[in-house]
């Protein structure tokens, strides 16, 4: 760079203000010590820089967020941070080199303008680390199923009750000895619809196996991000299996769905397929209750949910009316009062978490209906800016205590759909006894299966409807008030 100053507006000018200010904002500091024409030029490169960025995040959301959650393109992020770090650091010295005055001020000048460039770049850096870590660690490496043979045993002896605490007898049943499952295809293209189970299992200090006590299926439809949501009763007794899947001739799980995940915990020779046992058992089970495919899954356990609210910085909910549980169990073990008061709440995780659990007092169907509330305003509520404040912590709490088998390579296809869904307009049937019940007893239940999936079916395909006087069918939007 070369001296295009005149000598009438050449001035004794500091180098410690010019190195900060053109460690703030490039070309600044060259203004200041008289190079106008270099320093006019730098900030131009600048603002042309921020409007391109600002331009990008503002007409191509999904493809900056798509970045995000791509291990290639976060490389290539790396080295821009790298770019953009050297470019600062060489004008900021530029800059501190052309004032006329250097003194020990200065100096010390040069060292904060030293600190400025440099800090947020490691900051940044960090932070790309961090979701290349959670990236690698948490997510699928492949698409599930993919031309995958699993092999189990010609037949087992098992107990015949899925409770393990019963006193049972033995019975044999024979399990074929091979399921091949090939190459499906990719979901987005041509898919109908691309179903998610969300799974929350109580796991936690002092619990013995996973329950998964709160489970509820996504189905989206990719082009419109119409989305319609299913919280399936924990209690849903009889769920169908597929042909060579279980343990029983009724091709069904007799107990009750939140123990199927335990159960292919304790005899996976029973549940063969692509994936680990609990995940095909669960999977077949509410794909068959629903009448689709199930194509991926997430379970979060109690201690995830709690670090993943206290990322975000809570939630807001608008409680329909008092809620109490003299002996609400805590997440991290014992027990304790808790209560809800009637009004607008501001939740931390474990507030939120017990507001989504709470039964005394109400029942399945009421808790099946807070945890849509939550999820829906958690997702309502979270900025970017949320996340990113806390995403240390929500890293920390998603690698600790989240599972799926989402594949790496579609998280950007996610984040596409996720621009599409509109989440005050979440579609959902209210699966209840009352609505859908045949029979049951002592907590069991059985449900019309014919009647849950043709109702399923008509909601996910014209989702847009308002059907919330018959039989529940419609959209989800009385959070604010009770529900039983």
């Amino acid at each position: 760079m070369t001296n295009d100053t005149n000598p009438e507006d050449a001035r004794p000018s500091r180098g410690g203000p010019a190195a900060i200010a053109s460690s703030l904002l490039p070309g600044w500091g060259h203004v200041l010590v008289g190079e106008r024409r270099i320093g006019w030029t730098l900030l131009a490169v600048d603002v042309l820089a921020l409007a391109l960025l600002a331009m990008a995040a503002i007409w191509f959301p999904a493809d900056v967020l798509g970045a995000w959650v791509t291990p290639a393109a976060l490389a290539l992020i790396v080295t821009a941070n790298l770019g953009v770090l050297a470019y600062r650091a060489v004008v900021t010295a530029d800059a501190f080199r052309r004032a006329g005055r250097r003194g020990i001020v200065d100096w010390a000048g040069l060292v904060v303008a030293a600190a400025v460039v440099v800090v947020p770049h490691l900051a940044f850096g960090g932070l790309v680390a961090t979701q290349q870590d959670l990236l690698t660690s948490v997510f699928a490496t492949d698409e599930p199923g993919r031309s995958t043979t699993s092999t189990a045993p010609a037949s087992t002896t098992v107990p015949q009750s899925t409770v393990p605490d019963s006193d049972a007898s033995t019975t044999t049943t024979t399990v074929p000895a091979t399921t091949t499952t090939t190459e499906p295809p990719r979901i987005w293209d041509g898919r109908e619809r691309l179903n998610i189970l969300l799974l929350g299992s109580d796991a936690g200090v002092g619990r013995i196996g996973t329950r998964t006590d709160t489970m509820i299926l996504v189905s989206v439809e990719p082009e419109s991000g119409d989305t319609a949501m299913f919280s399936i009763p924990r209690n849903l007794t009889e769920a169908p299996l597929p042909d060579g899947m279980g343990l029983w001739s009724c091709n069904c799980f007799p107990d009750i769905l939140a123990h199927l995940w335990a159960n292919g915990e304790w005899y996976p020779e029973a549940f063969p397929g692509p994936q680990a046992p609990s995940v095909n058992a669960l999977k077949a089970a509410v794909g068959l209750t629903f009448g689709v495919d199930v194509h991926y899954y997430a379970k979060v356990d109690l201690a995830g949910f709690v670090g993943i609210v206290d990322a975000v910085g809570g939630v807001t909910i608008d409680v329909p009316e008092r809620l109490v549980d003299e002996e609400y169990p805590h997440e991290e073990g014992g027990t304790e009062f808790i209560v809800f008061e009637e009004g607008t709440q501001e939740l931390d995780g474990h507030r939120a978490l017990a507001y989504a659990r709470i039964r005394r007092h109400s029942g399945d169907f009421a808790r099946m209906h807070r945890q849509r509330c939550v999820l829906g305003a958690l997702a309502e509520q979270t900025s970017p800016l949320d996340l990113l404040r806390g995403y240390d912590e929500f890293a920390t709490a998603v690698k600790e205590y989240v599972e799926t088998d989402i594949p790496v390579d579609r998280l950007a296809d996610f984040v596409d759909l996720l621009t599409r869904v509109d989440t005050g307009r979440l579609a959902s049937l209210r699966i209840t006894s009352y609505n859908y019940g045949e029979s049951g007893h002592a907590g069991y239940q059985i449900y019309d299966l014919d009647r849950l999936r043709a109702d399923a079916r008509a909601l996910m395909d014209d989702p847009t409807r308002h059907l919330a006087t018959q039989d529940g069918l419609g959209f989800d939007d009385t959070c604010t008030k009770s529900f039983d």
